[in-house]
């Protein structure tokens, strides 16, 4: 892989709480909604479990782009992996982890703590020297970007 960053969000909410509202296609959709992000196939609604694959719609850079994802592995509530299968990249592989934090805010939990959520990105862009250049100028942050938008919408929910 190319390209690899790391997110790191506090949330408040149990560690199962931020599971599940992360691997809801519900959420993602809302969280996702400034790209008119759309569940075209696959799981359109709901939550998704190891093995499940949905293919999303959305507008980037004013282009249209599709990607097919499957959930790669689950441990519930720890972790979750997605993958790639068709899409716009190379590869894609966006690893989930879920660690309870007793350092959170006051009152996001039965301790006062709430859920560290890390989030392990890796890819590789198409067409090989010139995705190079596109990952370096620009795709790396805007790809980094997302994840941490997505990230805030999640942390909208835990109040």
């Amino acid at each position: 892989m190319t390209v690899s960053f790391t997110c790191r969000t506090l949330l408040a909410m149990t560690p199962e709480q931020a599971f599940d509202l992360s691997r809801s296609v519900d959420v993602h959709l809302g969280s996702m909604a400034k790209s008119g992000e759309r569940a075209v196939a696959g799981v359109t609604a709901g939550l998704m479990s190891l093995g499940d694959v949905v293919t999303w719609r959305a507008r980037h850079f004013g282009l249209p782009v599709r990607m097919t994802s499957r959930i790669t592995q689950f441990s519930f509530p720890d972790s979750f992996t997605d993958e790639q299968q068709r899409g716009p990249f190379r590869a894609f592989r966006h690893v989930h982890e879920f660690l309870p934090d007793g350092s959170g805010p006051a009152g996001s939990g039965p301790d006062g703590g709430g859920t560290l959520v890390v989030d392990h990105v890796e890819f590789t862009a198409p067409f090989g020297v010139l995705g190079r250049l596109v990952e370096k100028a620009f795709l790396g942050r805007y790809m980094q970007y997302l994840i941490e938008e997505r990230n805030r919408y999640l942390q909208g929910l835990g109040r």
